[in-house]
């Protein structure tokens, strides 16, 4: 196998960087635990703002006197992205501003690669992208289904890279993209450079706070993105 070095791998957060789902994931993850136990809202007093789905779940489970380890799991799952698929049509969910315009300047470049890490389980995360029609700019993907831990994901994505593409990319050509402290601090183990977005619960003062190496308000300056990206390139 031919291993071919790439400039830059980009990853992309999804709930409240891509889109807004419109409350879609959440009302689907509340339905589905409605659904197996009763309990309605169950994810009230749960933050949810950049945690994996199986994370939430876990919580949602230790909250109201589950136990995670018996068999829930999938059928949890499989109710949820049910309800995910019956709610993501709706009037409040869209893309965050100048995500069409940046992922169309970034995708088909030689110098990049796309994916997403998300704590979207990976079926969730299709269903979500498959609806605002941008699922085919991503490549390559580390989600919430390969681990609980947010931060193991850099690596399981640049695993797959090396294994599905046979591309390799230094930890340190990676950046992340992402509107939580919590995606900020998935990069900062690895030397992987964090860019942050104030367009979901955190403000720019907390982004910054957390490490981002830059914050944006949004991704509606193409320009300054493409800019930003390309600091840092090592030969």
């Amino acid at each position: 196998m031919v291993i071919v070095k790439i400039v830059k791998l980009i990853l992309f957060d999804i709930d409240g960087t891509l889109m807004d789902s419109g409350g879609a994931g959440t009302k689907a993850l509340s339905l589905a635990f409605e659904e197996l136990f009763s309990i309605r809202d169950a994810f009230q007093d749960i933050s949810l703002a950049g945690k994996t789905d199986p994370q939430i779940l876990r919580e949602g489970l230790a909250r109201h006197g589950f136990d995670d380890s018996n068999g829930v799991v999938p059928g949890f799952f499989d109710a949820y992205l049910k309800h995910l698929s019956l709610h993501i049509d709706n009037r409040k969910g869209h893309l965050k501003p100048g995500v069409r315009e940046a992922l169309s300047a970034l995708d088909g470049r030689d110098d990049c690669v796309l994916g997403l890490l998300t704590g979207n389980i990976e079926k969730g995360a299709k269903i979500k992208l498959d609806h605002y029609g941008i699922s085919g700019c991503f490549h390559i993907g580390a989600y919430g289904s390969d681990a609980e831990d947010r931060n193991v994901l850099l690596p399981v994505a640049v695993e797959k890279l090396s294994r599905d593409h046979s591309l390799s990319v230094d930890f340190r050509d990676c950046v992340v993209i992402g509107d939580t402290p919590r995606d900020v601090e998935c990069s900062k183990p690895y030397g992987a450079r964090a860019l942050a977005v104030a367009t979901g619960p955190y403000s720019r003062e907390e982004l910054i706070s957390a490490g981002a190496d830059v914050v944006f308000d949004d991704l509606s300056d193409t320009q300054r993105l493409l800019s930003v990206l390309s600091e840092g390139a090592r030969s």
